[in-house]
């Protein structure tokens, strides 16, 4: 089969939906591909490139002929009537808000899978147009923001004077927020965020950014995408932003609802209160956005001088990695629609990544797809337990399994009791011990606090490097037992003699030592792989 790539003729488009690298991985899962001249200039994607990877240049009318057809946006009407009856489509639908787009394509006779349409689930992450463009967009609206806001973003003590950090506040902590709270804080701004979700705290903490919570109950996702908070959250929400936008410099917002309009967050009151020069970029421009104010594709500007930018096409603007990234999702759908590698494109209507994505299929509009249970929803059961905000004392005990008895808390007397004994009883074996023994454990159990303490406040991020210092120390012990064991009289006997509990404690030191430094250095090892290309 033949996959045909057009140039993209919505206006300001400049990605294109495959690069010359996936055009080679095409061409080894055995299909023709079709490129039309031009279709990646402006991502740096020159023809030579595509026909040394192994592509072909053909005009449009040949590529819009081909059995399937990949593209970045949704197609027009003209475009429709230029693909054959029986041809397969793969681009971006918006599906939710295009009805009679998909009675179009249907009606054409096209089998069409929506790279927007993808399920929200671990398997199917690879395929997550939506993602790797809302990682693009994130960070380049940090860029653009960085381009129009009038001083620094990070502080600055100079000879001349000193320069207070930017303060950024981004809503919404999705893909796109994420990546701009991680790129606000690389940049060296005070970076705070907020989302509907309070389980996203820790992933907003782990970036170096202050999560901002809202005084309200919090909303949890069951599909992966956010919900439409309630009127009492939406309420307390307010509160803060307006709070909010009194304090910082730059505020971003992320908030989308698939298929509804964008929540308005930020009234033209509260960027009334914001300081001058201030700057707002609304992410959401595109779907009525979160700002009271912005216009898409504009940036405007208030009568206070706040700069609120609408721009669309984000990831657009760094079009090289946003092709990139595009292609090899696509690459990774046709991989999975093509299991024989044969070239010929197969869809398993049983798999729900492949049926989530099909909108329309044999003239019929097969959109909205069955219900997918996915990882991010709670899970649910006929015997589910209210939160401990909301249940009372007596649900909460009446609603704990029968099966499982209830585990009552020992009693403080007999814990005070046996903390006394072992005390008593400590203090009894160092009276008739050296004292060199009684200094050395003192050290040991001050180490082992010490490093509980140490080790417990390490990021998580940060655990992986943590097992060089593991590594270390345990090098350390290893050189102490050896140096242990030389101590031992040569007279001695192998397996008797008055130093045997000192050759047995080093021999196992040394045993258990040298399991952890091998082992940390695997781990490590398979780490670092991870972060390499598969030919190196």
């Amino acid at each position: 089969m033949q996959i045909g790539i057009p140039q993209e003729s919505k206006q300001q488009e400049t990605r294109v939906a495959a690069t010359p690298k996936s055009v080679a991985q095409l061409i080894k899962l055995g299909y023709e591909v079709l490129v039309e001249g031009g279709a990646g200039a402006h991502a740096a994607f020159p023809d030579a490139d595509y026909v040394q990877a192994g592509a072909k240049i053909g005009n449009r009318a040949e590529v819009w002929a081909s059995d399937i057809v990949v593209k970045i946006n949704e197609p027009t009407s003209a475009e429709i009537a230029a693909m054959k009856k029986g041809s397969y489509l793969i681009s971006l639908i918006g599906a939710p808000r295009n009805p009679e787009l998909l009675e179009k394509l249907a009606a054409a006779g096209i089998t069409v899978l929506a790279m927007d349409s993808v399920p929200r689930i671990s398997r199917a992450q690879s395929l997550d147009v939506i993602s790797s463009m809302a990682n693009i967009g994130g960070y380049k609206a940090v860029i653009e923001a960085a381009n129009v806001f009038g001083s620094f973003f990070t502080g600055q003590v100079t000879a001349a004077g000193k320069v207070p950090p930017a303060k950024v506040f981004v809503s919404g902590a999705g893909v796109a927020g994420l990546a701009a709270v991680g790129t606000a804080s690389s940049l060296g701004a005070i970076v705070r965020a907020t989302d509907i979700r309070a389980e996203v705290a820790e992933q907003v903490e782990s970036l170096g950014a202050e999560f901002v919570g809202v005084e309200a109950e919090s909303q949890k996702s069951s599909d992966g995408y956010a919900k439409e908070a309630s009127e009492d959250y939406a309420a307390a929400a307010a509160r803060m932003y307006a709070e909010q936008a009194k304090d910082v410099d730059i505020i971003i917002t992320t908030a989308l609802i698939p298929g509804r309009p964008a929540p308005r967050l930020i009234t033209k009151e509260m960027v009334a209160t914001m300081k001058p020069g201030s700057v707002i970029v609304d992410m959401a421009a595109e779907a009525g956005g979160n700002v009271e104010g912005s216009v898409p594709d504009k940036i405007v500007t208030t009568e206070n001088d706040v700069k609120i930018i609408g721009y669309t096409d984000l990831p657009g603007r760094l079009p090289t990695q946003a092709s990139q990234l595009f292609s090899q999702n696509i690459v990774n759908l046709i991989k999975l629609i093509t299991p024989e590698k044969n070239g010929e494109l197969t869809l398993d209507l049983d798999d729900v990544v492949q049926r989530g994505m099909l909108v329309a299929d044999k003239g019929e509009v097969t959109w909205p797809p069955p219900e997918v249970k996915v990882s991010a929803a709670p899970s649910a059961g006929p015997s589910a337990i209210p939160s401990a905000t909301t249940a009372s004392a007596a649900q909460r005990e009446a609603l704990v399994p029968a099966s499982k008895e209830t585990k009552k808390p020992l009693d403080k007397r007999f814990t005070y009791a046996l903390l006394a004994v072992c005390a008593l009883a400590l203090l009894a074996l160092f009276t008739i011990t050296p004292i060199q023994l009684v200094s050395g454990f003192l050290v040991f159990a001050l180490s082992v606090v010490i490093g509980f303490y140490v080790i417990g406040n390490v990021a998580h991020s940060l655990h992986t490097p943590l097992m060089s210092v593991t590594n270390a120390i345990s090098g350390i012990i290893i050189v102490g037992c050896l140096a242990g064991m030389t101590f031992i009289d040569e007279a001695v006997p192998a397996f008797g003699g008055a130093n045997l509990p000192i050759l047995i404690l080093s021999v196992l030191g040394i045993l258990l030592a040298s399991i952890n430094v091998f082992g940390g250095f695997a781990v490590t090892q398979r780490m670092l792989k991870m972060f390499k290309k598969g030919g190196e």
